[in-house]
């Protein structure tokens, strides 16, 4: 597959610069990290989460877990990780487990935890389990520009 169309789509109309790195089949965002011979805080997780207004995502660092109780308090509203089926209904251009965080291209909101915010460089699932995206720092943050940033997450 190497980068779901939605996102390739996404990317490409908002003149985002991005290349792929590929690696060997993993099933977490932290083995993909290892796998890719980069940092895991560099490496943005992405957690489906569900609430009344539907869904949003979560992103973190993959060396990091999302502590649910704070982003609960965050959000000032009811959560609940996302079901496998919810999660291959809201993104069916990927396979699952390899949710990229620009919810944008998937009319998701997102909430990014801040610990992100200062990466020179950033990498994430772009929809399967061999290919990691790799942008800017500075092209994350563009990509995330409507993003709600607060501390959310803990190192696993």
């Amino acid at each position: 597959m190497t980068i779901a169309n939605r996102l390739q789509q996404y990317l490409d109309g908002a003149g985002i610069g991005y290349d792929t790195v590929a690696h060997p089949r993993t099933m977490t965002a932290a083995r993909s990290a290892e796998a890719a011979h980069v940092p895991g805080s560099q490496v943005a997780k992405s957690v489906l989460v569900h609430w009344e207004d539907g869904y949003f995502l979560a992103v973190v660092p993959s060396s990091h877990r999302v502590e649910l109780d704070t982003l609960q308090d965050i959000a000032d509203r009811r959560l609940g990780l996302a079901t496998e089926d919810e999660i291959a209904r809201v993104f069916d251009d990927c396979e699952l487990g390899a949710v990229p965080p620009v919810g944008a291209a998937y009319g998701v909101p997102v909430f990014l935890d801040a610990s992100l915010d200062a990466a020179p460089d950033l990498y994430f699932e772009g929809g399967d389990h061999t290919t990691l995206v790799h942008v800017s720092g500075e092209a994350f943050r563009a990509l995330m520009k409507d993003a709600r940033r607060a501390r959310f997450s803990h190192p696993a």
